[in-house]
């Protein structure tokens, strides 16, 4: 819901579905660390880094606390550019932003009564709504692309990172790669 909205909130008009998931007006950041289980079974990380940070936050050990208040930081600046985006692009009060900006979730109906959507719709609605603005007559036709599965092989191989939505990547993208070996 995070993600979405705030990308949702540039938008001139935002449609929600009643019973959508809107809001959570928050930042995370989950940081998993396998170090423990890595060990149990015999497997070691080798970090060769070019600066102190160059591995902050690696799933392989523990935040020192240096780095915790680095992600912080950065979490803290994010969270403040959320708020400011949402309040300038919907027109509300930052004051009355930065209440619901908890991380906290609402319907589509109280996201609409809080001044967060402009009206309810459904997927057809905003279908027919976006085909107005961009002057196509009548109802406009839409393609689903299919979602692939998650498969982990193609995460730790960076395939997943490359073609999040199941499309090549078509320049420069993440790859995300870990090599351990047994010992």
């Amino acid at each position: 819901a995070s993600g979405g909205y705030y990308v949702a909130s540039a938008a001139d008009r935002i449609l929600a579905n009643p019973g959508t998931i809107t809001g959570s007006i928050g930042v995370i950041m989950q940081i998993p660390n396998f170090s423990e289980l890595l060990q149990k079974v015999g497997i070691r990380s080798v970090v060769i880094k070019s600066g102190a940070y160059k591995d902050l936050a690696s799933a392989t050990r523990e935040l020192t606390p240096d780095e915790r208040r680095i992600l912080q930081s950065v979490l803290d600046d994010v969270h403040d550019q959320f708020i400011q985006a949402v309040a300038n692009s919907r027109r509300l009060e930052r004051r009355r932003v930065e209440q619901l900006a908890d991380g906290r979730i609402f319907s589509g109906r109280q996201a609409q009564e809080l001044g967060l959507v402009d009206e309810l719709g459904n997927l057809q609605d905003a279908l027919v709504r976006a085909g107005a603005l961009a002057g196509i007559p009548g109802r406009p036709a839409a393609t689903q692309i299919e979602k692939r599965r998650f498969s982990l092989l193609r995460l730790l191989t960076g395939w997943q990172l490359n073609e999040p939505w199941g499309l090549p990547a078509t320049g420069p993208s993440l790859t995300l790669a870990y090599l351990f070996y047994l010992q």
